[in-house]
């Protein structure tokens, strides 16, 4: 008998009255919404504009999620395109499967794209969305929980997964390794440290984003050996697992490889928001210079209105004495004394 285990939900579904909530769907907006929020504040903290990285989500987000759904589509054909199956459950992503090796190749065509547009290198938006990316994927994987799939074998452990039995699927009740929440864990570590190399190191030029993949792809391996659902085996290994390996290595070489031709972190990382900076410094001497000025105008209009009005007074006061003089007539002589 089991003491103690994680439940799983009865249904992937919630209905807010007629509407659906589905788990699965509403973990992966929760993570994209973590993604770019905490992307735009590393991005602003490095010198971009504030709003730049949800513009260029618009052109990621899509492309991951196409690229999600097709890595998985492709890798698990058997599950839509073979007999007795609906080839339309193919496009019912809701259900569950994204393949993150095709979701992170595809969103960046997609943020390479919107980088395009703006004239912003890759590998710096790269970096200031790297944790980002990998909070989301730990939220992301709590839709797994929700869908009772990708779990792992068998175990009795405490934190053991419970299981409902689904004959439909060749689902069996028990308790499993719960997968899906070590990759959550992971990925949570992932981004922490992804954050504290980026502080103390500076890693630019795209390391910070290495290191994140790198550093993932040893956990994957990890728990892929842990699963128990259907899945291509080569060599004795799980697709998958070669897949990590193969990124693991292309993510290294490029850590080192972008250290020894261009160590540090860029200066520039968006050249638009340098120039509204320097505008907005520019523009202000002119006004403290043009104000500087009337000043000086006024200052000198008032001293000469000050003088010309004491000659003009200077002048009356003059004239005034003239007047009263010539009224007076000549000064009679003194009496003479006798």
């Amino acid at each position: 008998m089991d003491l103690a285990y994680i439940p799983s939900p009865s249904s992937g579904v919630i209905y807010l009255g007629p509407i659906p909530l589905r788990g699965y769907a509403f973990c992966i907006i929760i993570g994209v919404f973590v993604a770019v929020w905490l992307g735009g504040r590393r991005w602003v903290a490095r010198g971009g504009r504030v709003g730049t990285v949800a513009d260029i989500a618009v052109w990621a987000v899509p492309f991951g999620l196409v690229g999600g759904r097709l890595y998985h589509v492709i890798t698990d054909y058997e599950l839509y395109f073979t007999d007795g199956r609906d080839w339309v459950d193919a496009f019912k992503i809701w259900e569950g499967g994204l393949g993150i090796w095709g979701a992170i190749a595809m969103g960046a065509l997609g943020a390479w794209i919107g980088c395009r547009r703006r004239g912003i290198p890759l590998p710096a938006y790269a970096d200031a969305v790297a944790p980002g990316i990998a909070f989301a994927q730990a939220i992301g994987r709590w839709g797994n929980w929700f869908n009772q799939e990708l779990y792992g074998k068998r175990t009795d452990v405490p934190w053991a997964l419970k299981i409902d039995a689904d004959p439909g699927i060749g689902r069996v009740a028990g308790t499993y390794h719960p997968t899906f929440l070590y990759e959550s864990l992971w990925c949570v570590g992932v981004a922490l440290l992804v954050i504290w190399a980026d502080r103390k190191f500076r890693l630019g030029h795209g390391r910070a984003f290495a290191l994140y993949v790198a550093t993932y792809t040893v956990g994957r391996f990890w728990w892929e050996a842990l699963r128990v659902d259907t899945a291509h085996h080569v060599l004795g290994m799980r697709l998958n697992q070669w897949t990590a390996i193969a990124v693991f290595l292309a993510a290294a070489l490029y850590f080192v490889i972008s250290a020894k031709k261009a160590p540090g972190r860029e200066e520039v990382v968006e050249p638009a928001a340098v120039a509204e900076a320097e505008e907005g410094e520019g523009g202000g001497e002119p006004a403290r210079a043009e104000s500087g000025e009337a000043e000086t105008q006024v200052k000198a209009g008032a001293q000469a209105k000050g003088e010309a009005e004491a000659k003009s007074g200077a002048k009356a006061d003059g004239e005034a004495k003239a007047e009263a003089k010539a009224e007076a007539g000549p000064a009679e002589p003194a009496e003479q004394s006798k």
